[in-house]
């Protein structure tokens, strides 16, 4: 067993030798964000297409290192720092709207805040919050605890302040150890969740905390595992299901407190080609019982895959590769989100434009195929290396973290657009050919199915200026032209709801 936890910038969590190297992702993304910096600095305005930022950490108080997933609850969002925070072990945020389209940022708690040894819990590893019918908050903590090795926490609202309780400290094997990836509760109260370490085998667990008379909780391990990093879900029955380092699992109650463990699917690591290798991400499962996953390896390029089972009699699965990673995104760290109408939304912590991840869709295609789009680059300003993965809400936006990059390099809360409108931009001159000296007027027009961008948005009038659009129309004068011919174009960066564009260029004549 290779040491668990690595201090290192981000104080990465290390995995057992074999599994996905996060230590390695941290510095590939570290150095990423290096070859970035250059394009950090631009005449035009800052690229948004599709995507926005809700809000950039900055280490200190804030929180650093968002590695979990988002949570909704009375219309805020709520998450987890792996680092950062008053005490440099991670925080508990909640951002709210202001108000005003924009949103402002909260610490709810900062670890190791009760003395020493931080027996409150210690950096957040992808932890995802869960609520329950009261407002009580829960979430995990990689190490720290009375024992050393996580605890859960509960935060409960009073007033405008939180209160942090343990609601408990694992220990030394056979207990769960070292918990990570979000918890889920059932419909008595009861919360699940994963351990990276111990369970018995050593290797990791699935637990359970129980509410007991006296007012806390009992732990159990539920099923030992070999456990990565994934979190697992429950379906309508009371079914967990979730990933270990080479399979998928569920575990079914037996009706006297104990569990039937079963495996709907084996990877098998000579057919790694064509069943992918290394599921990680929690899983995902629709209203008929599939389950639909990822893998950080695998596949035709061996850079991940989507994956689909179907269960049939006797409860076979049989696996559909729904897509192999590798012409932009790479590497998917986390599970998958579905709407409605059929199409599958992820994040990859690496690939893409500038090899710091992307959003991606897949898209349903009407013969049942899927077709790939890659919906926002990360590439630095924006967030850099996502290792959680999204949540949608009821207007079809899609809601994540980046562990590092933003104005700052401490990771973002980004919100994304699968639905942006396609945009069409043309430009115009005002007289063409011009004399020397004479004032030329560029007019650009654009245009959408839903009407045009906001107010105020930029277009920029390569090679000479740029302008704000009132009602779609922007306008730039320049009596500044180089005699000869001037190639014009514009060019509209986008925005959430608006796709980037760029008019057909025009050939500006000044003579002398």
């Amino acid at each position: 067993m290779h040491s668990k936890v690595h201090r290192l910038h981000a104080n990465a969590v290390g995995p057992r030798s074999g599994s996905t190297n996060l230590t390695s992702a941290i510095l590939r993304g570290a150095v990423t964000l290096a070859v970035l910096s250059a394009l950090l600095i631009a005449a035009r305005p800052a690229q948004s297409q599709t995507e926005s930022v809700l809000y950039n950490f900055t280490s200190i108080p804030d929180g650093a290192g968002p590695y979990g997933g988002l949570t909704f609850n009375g219309g805020n969002i709520y998450g987890t720092t792996y680092n950062g925070g008053a005490n440099g072990f991670g925080t508990v945020y909640q951002l709210s709207p202001n108000g005003s389209g924009g949103w402002n940022e909260t610490v709810l708690y900062s670890f190791c805040s009760a003395g020493g040894g931080c027996v409150d819990g210690q950096n957040p590893a992808f932890s995802t919050l869960v609520f329950d019918s009261k407002g009580n908050m829960y979430g995990t903590t990689f190490s720290g605890g009375a024992k050393g090795k996580g605890v859960v926490f509960q935060l409960t609202p009073s007033g405008n302040t939180w209160n942090e309780t343990v609601a408990y400290s694992f220990g030394a094997s056979p207990d769960a150890q070292n918990p990570v990836n979000g918890l889920i509760m059932d419909k008595s109260g009861n919360i699940f969740g994963t351990a990276y370490n111990g369970g018995g085998g050593g290797n990791g667990a699935v637990f359970e905390l129980s509410p007991n008379q006296s007012g806390g909780w009992t732990e159990q391990v539920v099923y030992p595992i070999n456990s990565l990093f994934g979190g697992i879900v429950m379906n309508s029955a009371g079914a967990i299901f979730g990933t270990t380092a080479t399979s998928v699992f569920e575990l079914q109650p037996n009706g006297t407190g104990g569990w039937f463990l079963s495996t709907p699917w084996a990877f098998n690591p000579s057919a790694a080609a064509t069943q992918g290798s290394n599921p990680n991400g929690t899983v995902t499962l629709d209203a008929a019982g599939n389950i639909y996953g990822t893998t950080t390896a695998g596949g035709k390029n061996n850079l991940g895959v989507v994956y689909k089972l179907t269960p049939g009699t006797n409860g076979k699965y049989t696996e559909r590769l729904l897509y192999s990673f590798g012409a932009n995104g790479t590497a998917p760290f986390a599970g998958v989100v579905l709407d409605s109408a059929g199409n599958i939304y992820g994040t990859t912590r690496t690939g893409g434009k500038n090899g710091a991840g992307i959003v991606y869709e897949l898209v349903l295609n009407s013969n049942g195929t899927y077709a790939e789009k890659s919906l926002q680059p990360f590439i630095g300003e924006n967030g850099a290396v996502p290792y959680a993965g999204l949540i949608l809400d009821n207007k079809g936006y899609l809601y994540g973290t980046t562990f590092m990059g933003g104005s700052s390099g401490y990771g973002t809360v980004f919100v994304a657009n699968a639905h942006a409108a396609t945009t069409a931009l043309t430009v115009t001159s005002s007289v063409n050919p011009a004399k020397s000296g004479q004032a030329v007027t560029f007019t650009a027009t654009i245009t959408s199915s839903v009407g045009p961008p906001p107010d105020g948005e930029i277009i920029v009038f390569e090679p000479v200026g740029q302008a704000p659009m009132t009602n779609g129309v922007a306008t730039y004068t320049t009596s500044s032209l180089n005699v000869g011919k001037t190639k014009i174009t514009a060019v509209y960066d986008g925005d959430l709801n608006f796709i980037k564009s760029t008019s057909p260029s025009i050939f500006q004549l000044v003579g002398k």
